[in-house]
Protein backbone atom coordinates (compact mmCIF):
# COMPACT_ATOMS: atom_id res chain seq x y z
CA UNK A 1 0.00 0.00 0.00
CA UNK A 2 1.42 3.38 -1.06
CA UNK A 3 2.31 5.91 1.66
CA UNK A 4 2.16 9.66 0.99
CA UNK A 5 5.44 11.23 2.11
CA UNK A 6 5.83 15.01 1.95
CA UNK A 7 8.79 16.16 -0.07
CA UNK A 8 11.24 18.61 1.57
CA UNK A 9 9.94 21.45 -0.62
CA UNK A 10 6.39 20.67 0.46
CA UNK A 11 7.35 20.62 4.13
CA UNK A 12 9.15 23.97 3.72
CA UNK A 13 6.09 25.48 2.04
CA UNK A 14 3.83 24.18 4.84
CA UNK A 15 6.10 25.72 7.48
CA UNK A 16 6.11 29.06 5.68
CA UNK A 17 2.31 29.04 5.51
CA UNK A 18 2.07 28.23 9.22
CA UNK A 19 4.53 31.00 10.10
CA UNK A 20 2.52 33.50 8.07
CA UNK A 21 -0.66 32.42 9.82
CA UNK A 22 0.94 32.77 13.24
CA UNK A 23 2.41 36.16 12.31
CA UNK A 24 -1.00 37.31 11.15
CA UNK A 25 -2.59 36.18 14.42
CA UNK A 26 0.17 37.91 16.38
CA UNK A 27 -0.41 41.18 14.50
CA UNK A 28 -4.16 40.93 15.11
CA UNK A 29 -3.57 40.44 18.84
CA UNK A 30 -1.22 43.45 18.87
CA UNK A 31 -3.74 45.57 16.99
CA UNK A 32 -6.51 44.60 19.41
CA UNK A 33 -4.39 45.54 22.44
CA UNK A 34 -3.28 48.88 20.96
CA UNK A 35 -6.79 49.87 19.88
CA UNK A 36 -8.13 49.01 23.34
CA UNK A 37 -5.66 51.48 24.87
CA UNK A 38 -6.50 54.13 22.30
CA UNK A 39 -10.21 53.71 23.02
CA UNK A 40 -9.58 54.23 26.73
CA UNK A 41 -7.61 57.40 25.95
CA UNK A 42 -10.45 58.63 23.73
CA UNK A 43 -13.00 58.11 26.48
CA UNK A 44 -10.76 59.87 28.99
CA UNK A 45 -10.30 62.85 26.65
CA UNK A 46 -13.99 63.66 26.95
CA UNK A 47 -13.43 64.16 30.69
CA UNK A 48 -10.10 65.98 30.53
CA UNK A 49 -11.51 68.51 28.04
CA UNK A 50 -14.00 69.73 30.66
CA UNK A 51 -11.67 69.98 33.65
CA UNK A 52 -10.92 73.29 35.35
CA UNK A 53 -7.44 74.73 35.65
CA UNK A 54 -7.36 74.00 39.38
CA UNK A 55 -8.18 70.34 38.79
CA UNK A 56 -5.44 69.99 36.19
CA UNK A 57 -2.86 71.87 38.26
CA UNK A 58 -3.63 69.69 41.29
CA UNK A 59 -2.93 66.61 39.17
CA UNK A 60 0.39 68.03 37.94
CA UNK A 61 1.46 68.77 41.52
CA UNK A 62 0.57 65.21 42.55
CA UNK A 63 2.64 63.85 39.65
CA UNK A 64 5.62 65.90 40.85
CA UNK A 65 5.25 64.46 44.36
CA UNK A 66 4.87 60.93 43.02
CA UNK A 67 8.03 61.17 40.91
CA UNK A 68 10.03 62.06 44.00
CA UNK A 69 8.39 59.27 45.99
CA UNK A 70 9.17 56.75 43.23
CA UNK A 71 12.67 58.02 42.45
CA UNK A 72 14.49 54.84 43.52
CA UNK A 73 12.23 52.62 41.43
CA UNK A 74 12.55 54.92 38.41
CA UNK A 75 16.36 55.01 38.62
CA UNK A 76 16.49 51.21 39.01
CA UNK A 77 14.36 50.79 35.90
CA UNK A 78 16.55 53.26 34.02
CA UNK A 79 19.65 51.31 35.03
CA UNK A 80 18.20 48.23 33.30
CA UNK A 81 17.79 50.20 30.09
CA UNK A 82 21.30 51.65 30.35
CA UNK A 83 22.89 48.25 30.87
CA UNK A 84 21.08 46.85 27.86
CA UNK A 85 22.06 49.86 25.72
CA UNK A 86 25.70 49.53 26.79
CA UNK A 87 25.66 45.83 25.94
CA UNK A 88 24.29 46.76 22.50
CA UNK A 89 27.24 49.09 21.96
CA UNK A 90 25.28 52.34 21.89
CA UNK A 91 27.48 55.50 21.76
CA UNK A 92 27.98 57.89 24.66
CA UNK A 93 25.62 60.49 23.16
CA UNK A 94 22.82 57.92 23.07
CA UNK A 95 23.48 56.85 26.65
CA UNK A 96 23.38 60.50 27.74
CA UNK A 97 19.92 60.93 26.18
CA UNK A 98 18.75 57.72 27.86
CA UNK A 99 20.18 58.34 31.32
CA UNK A 100 18.10 59.53 34.28
CA UNK A 101 19.74 60.86 37.44
CA UNK A 102 18.40 62.33 40.67
CA UNK A 103 19.22 65.76 39.24
CA UNK A 104 17.31 65.08 36.03
CA UNK A 105 14.31 63.81 37.96
CA UNK A 106 14.33 67.04 39.93
CA UNK A 107 14.48 68.92 36.65
CA UNK A 108 11.29 67.10 35.65
CA UNK A 109 9.69 68.04 38.96
CA UNK A 110 10.74 71.68 38.48
CA UNK A 111 9.24 71.60 35.01
CA UNK A 112 5.93 70.37 36.41
CA UNK A 113 5.98 73.13 39.03
CA UNK A 114 6.61 75.75 36.35
CA UNK A 115 3.78 74.30 34.28
CA UNK A 116 1.37 74.67 37.18
CA UNK A 117 2.06 78.40 37.26
CA UNK A 118 1.47 78.90 33.54
CA UNK A 119 -1.88 80.13 32.28
CA UNK A 120 -4.28 77.48 31.05
CA UNK A 121 -4.96 78.25 27.38
CA UNK A 122 -8.14 76.16 27.22
CA UNK A 123 -11.23 78.34 27.10
CA UNK A 124 -9.36 81.50 26.10
CA UNK A 125 -11.42 83.85 23.96
CA UNK A 126 -9.27 84.41 20.88
CA UNK A 127 -11.63 86.71 19.03
CA UNK A 128 -15.26 87.75 18.89
CA UNK A 129 -17.50 89.82 16.66
CA UNK A 130 -21.14 90.54 15.88
CA UNK A 131 -22.56 90.04 12.40
CA UNK A 132 -25.04 92.46 10.81
CA UNK A 133 -27.80 89.89 11.42
CA UNK A 134 -27.11 89.98 15.18
CA UNK A 135 -25.24 86.68 15.45
CA UNK A 136 -22.46 86.84 18.06
CA UNK A 137 -19.46 84.73 17.05
CA UNK A 138 -16.70 83.77 19.47
CA UNK A 139 -13.46 81.93 18.69
CA UNK A 140 -12.48 79.85 21.72
CA UNK A 141 -9.39 77.73 22.34
CA UNK A 142 -10.11 74.02 22.93
CA UNK A 143 -8.01 70.83 23.41
CA UNK A 144 -6.88 68.82 20.39
CA UNK A 145 -8.32 65.61 21.88
CA UNK A 146 -6.04 62.54 21.87
CA UNK A 147 -2.36 63.04 21.05
CA UNK A 148 -0.13 60.22 19.86
CA UNK A 149 3.52 60.80 20.76
CA UNK A 150 6.28 58.74 19.10
CA UNK A 151 9.79 59.45 20.36
CA UNK A 152 13.25 58.02 20.85
CA UNK A 153 15.50 57.39 23.84
CA UNK A 154 14.64 60.40 25.98
CA UNK A 155 12.68 59.31 29.08
CA UNK A 156 12.24 62.96 30.10
CA UNK A 157 9.93 63.37 27.09
CA UNK A 158 7.52 60.93 28.77
CA UNK A 159 6.86 63.35 31.61
CA UNK A 160 7.08 66.56 29.59
CA UNK A 161 4.63 65.29 26.97
CA UNK A 162 2.17 63.83 29.46
CA UNK A 163 2.20 66.99 31.58
CA UNK A 164 1.68 69.39 28.67
CA UNK A 165 -1.11 67.20 27.31
CA UNK A 166 -2.89 67.12 30.66
CA UNK A 167 -2.49 70.86 31.25
CA UNK A 168 -4.22 71.49 27.92
CA UNK A 169 -7.08 69.07 28.59
CA UNK A 170 -5.86 66.36 26.21
CA UNK A 171 -5.28 62.65 26.57
CA UNK A 172 -2.00 61.23 25.31
CA UNK A 173 -0.78 57.87 24.03
CA UNK A 174 3.00 57.53 24.36
CA UNK A 175 5.26 55.21 22.39
CA UNK A 176 8.93 55.64 23.22
CA UNK A 177 11.78 53.59 21.79
CA UNK A 178 11.95 50.07 23.16
CA UNK A 179 15.47 50.79 24.43
CA UNK A 180 13.89 52.98 27.15
CA UNK A 181 10.89 50.79 27.87
CA UNK A 182 11.65 50.07 31.54
CA UNK A 183 12.30 53.74 32.31
CA UNK A 184 9.15 54.85 30.50
CA UNK A 185 6.96 52.23 32.14
CA UNK A 186 8.21 53.32 35.58
CA UNK A 187 7.57 56.98 34.80
CA UNK A 188 4.09 56.31 33.42
CA UNK A 189 3.28 54.17 36.46
CA UNK A 190 4.07 57.19 38.65
CA UNK A 191 1.90 59.45 36.49
CA UNK A 192 -1.07 57.08 36.56
CA UNK A 193 -0.74 56.57 40.33
CA UNK A 194 -0.88 60.35 40.79
CA UNK A 195 -3.87 60.65 38.46
CA UNK A 196 -5.74 58.06 40.51
CA UNK A 197 -5.33 60.40 43.48
CA UNK A 198 -6.64 63.38 41.50
CA UNK A 199 -9.75 64.39 39.59
CA UNK A 200 -8.24 63.32 36.28
CA UNK A 201 -8.85 59.87 34.71
CA UNK A 202 -5.73 57.67 34.79
CA UNK A 203 -6.57 56.45 31.30
CA UNK A 204 -5.74 59.92 29.98
CA UNK A 205 -2.10 58.75 29.87
CA UNK A 206 -1.40 55.52 27.99
CA UNK A 207 1.92 53.91 27.13
CA UNK A 208 2.45 51.37 24.35
CA UNK A 209 5.19 49.02 25.64
CA UNK A 210 5.31 46.78 22.59
CA UNK A 211 8.62 46.03 20.87
CA UNK A 212 7.03 45.59 17.46
CA UNK A 213 7.32 48.61 15.16
CA UNK A 214 3.85 47.73 13.94
CA UNK A 215 2.47 49.33 17.10
CA UNK A 216 3.62 52.70 15.70
CA UNK A 217 1.86 52.00 12.40
CA UNK A 218 -1.36 51.12 14.24
CA UNK A 219 -1.12 54.33 16.25
CA UNK A 220 -0.48 56.45 13.16
CA UNK A 221 -3.50 55.06 11.29
CA UNK A 222 -6.03 55.11 14.13
CA UNK A 223 -8.25 57.78 12.61
CA UNK A 224 -11.17 58.55 14.89
CA UNK A 225 -9.22 57.55 18.00
CA UNK A 226 -6.09 59.71 17.58
CA UNK A 227 -6.42 63.37 16.62
CA UNK A 228 -2.77 64.23 15.97
CA UNK A 229 0.60 62.45 15.93
CA UNK A 230 3.79 64.13 17.14
CA UNK A 231 7.08 62.39 16.22
CA UNK A 232 10.17 63.49 18.11
CA UNK A 233 13.56 62.08 17.29
CA UNK A 234 15.90 61.52 14.38
CA UNK A 235 15.18 61.97 10.70
CA UNK A 236 14.45 58.25 10.22
CA UNK A 237 11.73 58.20 12.88
CA UNK A 238 10.12 61.40 11.64
CA UNK A 239 10.07 60.22 8.02
CA UNK A 240 8.60 56.85 9.01
CA UNK A 241 5.73 58.56 10.83
CA UNK A 242 5.14 61.01 7.99
CA UNK A 243 5.04 58.23 5.42
CA UNK A 244 2.86 55.84 7.44
CA UNK A 245 0.43 58.22 9.11
CA UNK A 246 -3.13 58.82 7.97
CA UNK A 247 -3.63 60.91 11.13
CA UNK A 248 -2.54 64.59 10.97
CA UNK A 249 1.14 64.99 11.97
CA UNK A 250 2.69 67.83 13.95
CA UNK A 251 6.20 67.46 12.59
CA UNK A 252 9.21 68.14 14.77
CA UNK A 253 12.41 68.56 12.82
CA UNK A 254 16.03 67.59 13.03
CA UNK A 255 18.53 70.33 13.74
CA UNK A 256 21.34 70.92 11.27
CA UNK A 257 22.04 74.34 12.80
CA UNK A 258 24.63 76.84 11.52
CA UNK A 259 26.60 79.72 13.00
CA UNK A 260 28.01 82.27 10.55
CA UNK A 261 30.82 84.51 11.79
CA UNK A 262 30.95 87.70 9.74
CA UNK A 263 34.15 89.57 8.84
CA UNK A 264 33.74 92.14 11.62
CA UNK A 265 32.53 89.83 14.38
CA UNK A 266 33.81 90.39 17.90
CA UNK A 267 36.05 87.52 18.96
CA UNK A 268 35.13 88.09 22.59
CA UNK A 269 31.52 87.40 21.60
CA UNK A 270 32.09 84.72 18.97
CA UNK A 271 34.15 82.28 21.03
CA UNK A 272 31.71 81.75 23.95
CA UNK A 273 28.70 81.64 21.59
CA UNK A 274 30.21 78.95 19.36
CA UNK A 275 31.55 76.88 22.26
CA UNK A 276 28.19 77.05 24.01
CA UNK A 277 26.24 76.18 20.87
CA UNK A 278 28.42 73.16 20.12
CA UNK A 279 29.63 71.78 23.45
CA UNK A 280 27.12 72.63 26.19
CA UNK A 281 24.90 69.68 25.18
CA UNK A 282 25.85 68.36 21.74
CA UNK A 283 23.16 65.66 21.65
CA UNK A 284 20.22 68.09 21.47
CA UNK A 285 18.61 69.42 18.29
CA UNK A 286 19.49 73.09 18.91
CA UNK A 287 23.23 72.40 19.08
CA UNK A 288 25.26 73.95 16.26
CA UNK A 289 26.56 71.47 13.69
CA UNK A 290 28.23 73.73 11.10
CA UNK A 291 30.50 76.75 11.54
CA UNK A 292 30.75 79.19 8.61
CA UNK A 293 33.74 81.53 8.76
CA UNK A 294 34.03 84.70 6.65
CA UNK A 295 37.41 84.57 4.91
CA UNK A 296 38.14 88.17 5.98
CA UNK A 297 37.63 87.53 9.69
CA UNK A 298 41.06 87.91 11.23
CA UNK A 299 43.12 84.74 10.74
CA UNK A 300 44.35 84.85 14.34
CA UNK A 301 40.71 84.91 15.49
CA UNK A 302 39.86 81.98 13.24
CA UNK A 303 42.84 79.96 14.44
CA UNK A 304 42.16 80.71 18.09
CA UNK A 305 38.49 79.67 17.79
CA UNK A 306 39.38 76.43 16.00
CA UNK A 307 41.99 75.68 18.67
CA UNK A 308 39.44 76.29 21.43
CA UNK A 309 36.98 73.90 19.78
CA UNK A 310 39.69 71.25 19.43
CA UNK A 311 40.71 71.77 23.06
CA UNK A 312 37.07 71.22 24.06
CA UNK A 313 37.18 67.81 22.38
CA UNK A 314 35.35 68.74 19.17
CA UNK A 315 36.32 66.86 16.02
CA UNK A 316 36.49 69.42 13.20
CA UNK A 317 35.74 68.46 9.59
CA UNK A 318 36.90 71.37 7.47
CA UNK A 319 36.70 72.41 3.84
CA UNK A 320 39.84 72.64 1.71
CA UNK A 321 39.97 76.44 1.97
CA UNK A 322 39.88 76.34 5.78
CA UNK A 323 42.65 73.74 5.87
CA UNK A 324 44.76 75.83 3.47
CA UNK A 325 44.32 78.97 5.56
CA UNK A 326 45.54 77.16 8.69
CA UNK A 327 48.44 74.87 7.73
CA UNK A 328 49.52 74.67 11.35
CA UNK A 329 46.24 72.91 12.17
CA UNK A 330 46.02 70.83 9.00
CA UNK A 331 46.84 67.59 10.79
CA UNK A 332 44.04 68.29 13.32
CA UNK A 333 41.40 69.36 10.80
CA UNK A 334 39.83 66.38 9.08
CA UNK A 335 38.81 66.83 5.47
CA UNK A 336 35.08 67.43 5.18
CA UNK A 337 33.09 65.09 2.95
CA UNK A 338 30.00 66.28 1.02
CA UNK A 339 27.65 64.58 3.48
CA UNK A 340 29.11 66.52 6.41
CA UNK A 341 27.21 69.65 5.35
CA UNK A 342 23.89 67.79 5.79
CA UNK A 343 24.62 65.84 8.96
CA UNK A 344 23.08 66.35 12.39
CA UNK A 345 25.96 64.88 14.40
CA UNK A 346 24.38 65.05 17.87
CA UNK A 347 27.89 64.62 19.27
CA UNK A 348 31.20 66.53 19.49
CA UNK A 349 31.75 66.82 15.74
CA UNK A 350 31.45 70.06 13.78
CA UNK A 351 31.73 70.88 10.09
CA UNK A 352 33.70 74.06 9.24
CA UNK A 353 33.59 75.98 5.97
CA UNK A 354 35.20 79.25 4.91
CA UNK A 355 32.92 81.47 2.81
CA UNK A 356 33.70 84.55 0.76
CA UNK A 357 30.71 86.67 1.76
CA UNK A 358 27.42 86.92 3.61
CA UNK A 359 25.71 85.88 0.37
CA UNK A 360 27.79 82.69 0.25
CA UNK A 361 26.80 81.93 3.83
CA UNK A 362 23.13 82.51 3.06
CA UNK A 363 23.30 80.24 0.02
CA UNK A 364 25.02 77.49 2.04
CA UNK A 365 22.38 77.69 4.77
CA UNK A 366 19.56 77.71 2.23
CA UNK A 367 20.97 74.55 0.66
CA UNK A 368 21.75 72.58 3.81
CA UNK A 369 19.57 73.93 6.64
CA UNK A 370 16.80 71.84 8.17
CA UNK A 371 14.98 75.05 9.12
CA UNK A 372 15.61 74.72 12.86
CA UNK A 373 17.93 77.42 14.27
CA UNK A 374 20.49 79.61 12.49
CA UNK A 375 22.78 82.33 13.86
CA UNK A 376 24.95 85.20 12.67
CA UNK A 377 27.67 86.86 14.72
CA UNK A 378 28.34 90.35 13.38
CA UNK A 379 28.73 93.98 14.39
CA UNK A 380 27.11 95.13 11.14
CA UNK A 381 23.43 95.86 11.71
CA UNK A 382 22.61 95.76 7.98
CA UNK A 383 24.19 92.32 7.58
CA UNK A 384 22.37 91.12 10.68
CA UNK A 385 19.03 92.37 9.40
CA UNK A 386 19.56 90.78 6.00
CA UNK A 387 20.44 87.45 7.63
CA UNK A 388 17.40 87.57 9.92
CA UNK A 389 15.10 88.43 7.01
CA UNK A 390 16.43 85.95 4.45
CA UNK A 391 17.07 82.80 6.48
CA UNK A 392 14.01 80.55 6.61
CA UNK A 393 14.10 78.82 9.99
CA UNK A 394 11.96 78.53 13.10
CA UNK A 395 14.46 80.70 15.01
CA UNK A 396 17.12 83.07 13.67
CA UNK A 397 19.71 84.64 15.97
CA UNK A 398 21.93 87.70 15.97
CA UNK A 399 24.84 87.49 18.41
CA UNK A 400 23.36 84.67 20.50
CA UNK A 401 23.65 80.89 20.80
CA UNK A 402 21.29 78.56 18.95
CA UNK A 403 20.86 76.70 22.25
CA UNK A 404 18.11 79.15 23.22
CA UNK A 405 15.58 77.49 20.89
CA UNK A 406 13.72 75.88 23.75
CA UNK A 407 10.28 76.24 25.29
CA UNK A 408 11.64 77.12 28.70
CA UNK A 409 14.11 79.68 27.36
CA UNK A 410 11.36 81.30 25.28
CA UNK A 411 9.16 81.59 28.36
CA UNK A 412 6.67 78.92 27.24
CA UNK A 413 7.41 76.53 30.10
CA UNK A 414 7.87 72.89 29.14
CA UNK A 415 7.73 72.02 25.44
CA UNK A 416 6.51 68.95 23.61
CA UNK A 417 8.94 69.47 20.74
CA UNK A 418 10.26 71.98 18.24
CA UNK A 419 8.28 72.20 15.03
CA UNK A 420 10.05 73.06 11.79
CA UNK A 421 6.86 73.03 9.74
CA UNK A 422 4.74 76.11 9.03
CA UNK A 423 1.17 75.01 9.64
CA UNK A 424 -0.52 75.10 13.06
CA UNK A 425 2.67 75.45 15.10
CA UNK A 426 6.27 76.49 14.47
CA UNK A 427 9.27 76.55 16.79
CA UNK A 428 9.10 75.43 20.45
CA UNK A 429 5.63 73.97 20.98
CA UNK A 430 4.29 75.00 24.37
CA UNK A 431 0.74 74.87 25.68
CA UNK A 432 -1.08 76.79 22.90
CA UNK A 433 0.37 74.42 20.26
CA UNK A 434 -1.61 71.54 21.81
CA UNK A 435 -4.90 73.32 21.35
CA UNK A 436 -7.18 74.12 18.45
CA UNK A 437 -10.24 76.36 18.48
CA UNK A 438 -13.94 76.23 17.81
CA UNK A 439 -16.52 78.86 17.00
CA UNK A 440 -19.34 79.46 19.45
CA UNK A 441 -22.23 81.21 17.74
CA UNK A 442 -25.03 82.83 19.78
CA UNK A 443 -28.25 83.91 18.17
CA UNK A 444 -31.79 85.07 18.88
CA UNK A 445 -33.64 82.94 16.37
CA UNK A 446 -31.80 83.89 13.16
CA UNK A 447 -32.26 81.69 10.09
CA UNK A 448 -30.56 81.81 6.69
Amino acid sequence: MATNVALPSQRKHTCQVERKKELGKSMERLKTKVLEQLSLAKQASRQTALLSRSEKDKALSLIAEQLLADEAAILAANEQDLLRAQADGQPASYLDRLRLTPSRIRDLVDGLTQLVHLEDPVGQLLDHWTRPNGLIIEQIRVPLGVIGMVYEARPNVTIDAAAIALKTGNSIVLRGSYSAVQSNLALVASVRTALQKSDLPADAVQYLPYEEHASVDILCTANGLIDVIIPRGGAGLIQRVLQQSSVPVLETGVGNCHIFIDSNASYEMAEPIVLNAKTSRPAVCNAAETLLLHKDWALEHQRSLLEQLLFAGVELRACAQTRALHPGLADKLKEAAPEDWDTEYSTLIMAVRTVDSLQDALEHIQLHSTGHSEAIITEDSESAQRFLAVVDATAVYHNASTRFTDGGEFGFGAEIGISTQKLHARGPMGLPALTSYKYVVRGTGQIR
